[in-house]
């Protein structure tokens, strides 16, 4: 553990297994032994959306002990990192405004689960035993395939990640040639974050650029990045947008330069290489292109599918055992896939919780049922894509853009983390559009490999037709 645990954890001792954090670091609280009520023990690892969403639900029963671990001491509002590369946002949030006072924070990671033992490993030694377990552990960068990009190339997957990058960029000069690979949110709103501050950006994306986009909206961003001269690198329609500065409506020049050709096949430390021959300088290169989950499942000898998530049945308990439950991003739930994105990862905590809540009270848990209504992309601080979506997760037509959608994009941004405040004061408060059991929605805009994004709840969509009316 870390030394802003107060007390060692064991699995013997309640009150030391949900050990107190020192009242002076910011984001922690401290919990005496003797606010530790007797009854079920839920440890639940991983401390972002779906984690907390989780933890503060639990809540809702005064016997039930619930113990958080988290290897950070503050909430990271992964929706910002791009705006903390570009200085706009830090993207913290202290835990103390999120998280509900009888959830006891640790500050540590876990190594492995005991599922036998029903107890989980620490990182800097000790162990926490549960009753019931939720798997929140979230999703990161994915393991690199391309030669060079481990060892030249950032990453905005996490807030150490994005730190690092970010004093990267303070320290090159603002004229020098910078990359980002990758075209789905994380990559555009990247892009754009620095080319609006006048920096030289291409963006390169190997297939169809924002594909969760409708074609409509896709256009849109792409006349937007063209006004912010971002050189876009990519599927038919999208290149030759270098240059373009104007207004953003204007068209710029297109080009018909296919997906082979923005294949990346290596990065070098001031160059990224094309598959087709081309080489891009490059002084800072930024990875995107796709996003991996922990292996400590697979680690832990509990079942996974091929991308290391925890397979689970329909209520998103594990396959292995009933006292393991999983949600956001880390969960792989049966006959069902779920775009990686904050507004999913709440959802998905809440239902976890809830499963839980109807075990302990000896009620047959529900099938996770959840529907999409939107996902925004930032287009630079003053303008981006608000894209209306089906139940079932395929886009609408319909899209609020530039100005109107900034301010949309800002508000799901907020709400991501008012709905965990919302749910810490009331356990229980947080609800979400259901009717779209087993639905899937367009092809590759779900699962590991594309990356977190911004969904919407209802009081978004409202929000939004007030907008275009």
């Amino acid at each position: 553990m870390t030394d802003k645990t107060s007390a060692a954890a064991d699995n013997t001792s309640a009150a030391a297994r949900n050990a107190a954090h020192d009242d002076a670091d910011a984001g922690t609280r401290s919990t005496s032994p003797a606010a530790v009520r007797a009854g079920a023990h839920v440890v639940v690892i991983g401390g972002g959306y779906a984690g907390v969403m989780a933890a503060n639900r639990l809540t809702r029963r005064d016997d039930v002990t619930v113990t958080l671990v988290n290897p950070r001491p503050v909430f990271v509002p992964r929706l910002r990192l791009h705006q903390l590369v570009g200085g706009s946002h830090d993207a913290v949030v202290e835990y103390r405004d999120v998280l509900a006072d009888r959830v006891r924070l640790v500050v540590d990671g876990v190594t492995r689960i005991d599922a036998a033992a029903r107890t989980v490993v620490l990182a800097e030694g000790g162990t926490l035993s549960y009753d019931h377990l939720i798997y929140a552990v979230g999703s990161a960068s994915a393991a690199p395939r391309v030669p060079g990009v481990a060892e030249f190339s950032h990453s905005v997957a996490t807030l150490e990640e994005a730190r690092r990058l970010r004093s990267v960029m303070d320290a090159t000069p603002a004229s020098a040639p910078l990359t980002v690979v990758g075209g789905g949110p994380t990559g555009i709103e990247t892009a754009a974050e620095l080319a609006q501050q006048g920096r030289r950006v291409t963006l390169v994306s190997g297939g169809t650029l924002g594909p969760y986009l409708h074609p409509r909206a896709r256009r849109t961003a792409v006349k937007r990045l063209a006004h912010l001269g971002v050189t876009v690198l990519g599927a038919s329609g999208t290149e030759g947008t270098e240059g373009s500065k104007g207004s953003e409506g204007a068209e710029g020049s297109q080009g018909s330069q296919g997906p082979e050709g923005a294949r990346v096949v290596a990065v070098t430390r001031d160059a990224v290489h094309l598959g087709d021959g081309r080489t891009l300088p490059s002084a800072v290169t930024i990875w995107t292109a796709g996003f991996g989950v922990p292996d400590l499942a697979a680690r832990s000898g509990l079942s996974t599918d091929a991308a290391g998530r925890l397979l689970t049945d329909e209520t998103l308990t594990s396959v292995d055992d009933e006292r393991i439950v999983a949600a956001g991003d880390s969960a792989a739930p049966a006959d069902r896939s779920f775009r990686m994105s904050a507004y999913a990862a709440g959802c998905l905590g809440a239902h976890a919780a809830d499963t839980v809540l109807h075990r302990l009270a000896g009620e047959r848990p529900e099938p996770v049922d959840l529907s999409f209504s939107a996902m925004c992309i930032s287009l630079g601080r003053g303008s981006a894509v608000f894209q209306l979506a089906r139940k079932d997760d395929t886009a609408l037509p319909l899209y609020v853009g530039g100005r109107a959608g900034a301010k949309l994009k800002e508000m799901s941004c907020e709400f991501s983390v008012k709905h965990l405040a919302k749910e810490a004061r009331e356990p229980g408060s947080h609800s979400w559009p259901k009717g779209a059991k087993g639905a899937r929605g367009a092809e590759g805009a779900k699962g590991v490999g594309r990356e977190p994004s911004a969904g919407a709840d209802r009081g978004e969509l409202l929000t939004a037709a007030a907008v275009k009316s």
